[in-house]
């Protein structure tokens, strides 16, 4: 009878707790950003907090600027679920420091950033290859189509923030006196077709991308330690981002670290309850499925909702331990 009554109060606990949970969530405003693992990210936390919390949750467009200006300056919405934070590190600070916004969760995808890849390939044929040092003494893997004496570095196309950084790293490495070609691709479409067209030919590819993406995922690539440390913010702030007449000494360096984060409101964090805010922190999606999931949506023409059912209908082993199992419970993945 002991063990029965035990049992019995643990059970009426976790309801009451539950219940108390849905009750404080009340309203929420979810900034569903205009690329396919935020939209992804956006409708699973739609469903899970309706469902298994009892918010009342809208998605809003949104978009990196646009989106932490609006938390910032109006306080709305209430969750930016995959905030790419490089772009609004300084301002994000202060609202942090005086307590209009807070980071629910500093981490919420794994494996994710820019940086200089192969295909996993080209490490499996050539094993002494381990870092980006090791990819720059072999042009001759690389050649480029047109000069094939040379090896060819895919870098950025015109116009993009990170072709400056492509440039400079370039420089940096001394790239040109090894024997490399740094060739625009030209625009986003050059870019993605240029490897693609390599991998699928089974030829070896290198340059610059960034994860998660589906072309990532697709192809498997693999994102290469640089064989350096990061030089530092300064040097990287003052010096590599810049066109290369404010660069007159770039250093050799690894890509500085991509950092998104899940910031929501500070009213919409003392509102929501403990039980919601720990799911936020818990949330965190391993860098492999999604970037799977973002296959699937591509080859599938999945909207975000479509993907965030097949996400929990998938892939109940990863989301169900972000939550208590009475919450769980209460998610129809369908």
């Amino acid at each position: 009878m002991h063990s029965l009554t035990r049992t019995t109060s643990l059970s009426v606990a976790m309801f009451l707790s539950a219940s108390v949970a849905m009750a404080d969530c009340g309203d929420v405003q979810i900034a569903a950003m205009n690329w396919p693992s935020a939209q992804l990210m956006a409708n699973v936390d739609k469903v899970i907090l309706e469902e298994g919390y009892g918010c009342n949750v809208e998605l809003v467009p949104g978009d990196t600027m646009p989106t932490f200006t609006s938390l910032n300056e109006k306080g709305e919405p209430d969750v930016a679920p995959e905030l790419w934070i490089n772009a609004v590190r300084e301002p994000l600070r202060m609202a942090l420091d005086e307590g209009r916004l807070q980071s629910a969760n500093n981490g919420p995808i794994t494996d994710l950033g820019e940086g200089w890849w192969v295909p996993p390939y080209v490490l499996e044929n050539n094993p002494e290859i381990k870092t980006v040092l090791d990819v720059l003494e072999r042009p001759d893997l690389f050649p480029d189509q047109e000069d094939p004496s040379k090896g060819a570095f895919v870098g950025c196309p015109s116009g993009w923030g990170c072709q400056l950084t492509n440039i400079n790293l370039f420089r940096a490495f001394k790239m040109e006196e090894k024997g490399w070609k740094l060739v625009d691709p030209g625009s986003s479409a050059g870019l993605d077709g240029s490897m693609s067209k390599a991998v699928n030919r089974g030829e070896n590819w290198f340059g610059y991308y960034w994860s998660p993406t589906s072309l990532i995922g697709r192809h498997k690539m693999v994102k290469l330690d640089f064989g350096v440390p990061f030089v530092g913010s300064e040097h990287w702030d003052g010096c590599i981002v810049k066109p290369e007449q404010e660069c007159a000494d770039p250093q050799p360096s690894s890509w500085t670290q991509s950092e998104v984060h899940t910031v929501v409101t500070t009213e919409f964090a003392e509102n929501a309850g403990d039980m919601v805010m720990d799911y936020l922190k818990n949330r965190v999606f391993p860098g492999a499925i999604m970037n799977a999931m973002l296959v699937h949506m591509d080859e599938n023409q999945a909207d975000g909702a479509d993907a965030a059912s097949d996400f929990l209908s998938m892939h109940g082993d990863v989301w169900k331990a972000w939550v208590p199992a009475e919450v769980a419970a209460q998610v129809n993945p369908m």
